[in-house]
């Protein structure tokens, strides 16, 4: 893996919020909602992870919507302080009018997939996954 395509100064707002995330080959993973921000030795800030879905999103929707959605996403969370999904800038590959990963998108835990996954599809009879 080479992070020679990503850039070490960027305007986060405009390089990388809402843009689509694909995994190696390609496939569409999800939206980056917001930006997890850590600091370094020296205390300069730096982003240390993308955050993606709901957990994310509902905070940077304003007014009642915003916090309906980030109210719904909490219910559904099973633990007691749910985190935002978030994949982590090491495994960025590329920016550009898209955020490109080094990995495949079945490596990555994607809640509301594998809910839908878990709760719907495998309920179906014949869907091949068994009940």
């Amino acid at each position: 893996m080479t992070l020679a395509r990503v850039p070490d100064v960027l305007d986060a707002g405009l390089a990388l919020l809402d843009r689509q995330i694909v995994d190696c080959d390609g496939r569409p993973v999800a939206k980056v909602d917001d930006l997890e921000i850590a600091y370094d030795a020296e205390g300069r800030p730096y982003i240390s992870a993308l955050l993606y879905g709901a957990g994310a999103a509902g905070p940077r929707i304003r007014g009642r919507v915003g916090r309906a959605i980030t109210a719904i996403w909490r219910r559904l969370r099973p633990e007691f302080d749910p985190k935002p999904a978030r994949i982590p800038m090491s495994v960025v590959s590329e920016i550009d009018s898209a955020v490109h990963l080094s990995i495949p998108v079945d490596t990555i835990d994607l809640p509301v997939t594998t809910w839908v996954n878990d709760q719907i599809i495998r309920k179906i009879p014949g869907a091949g996954h068994g009940a």
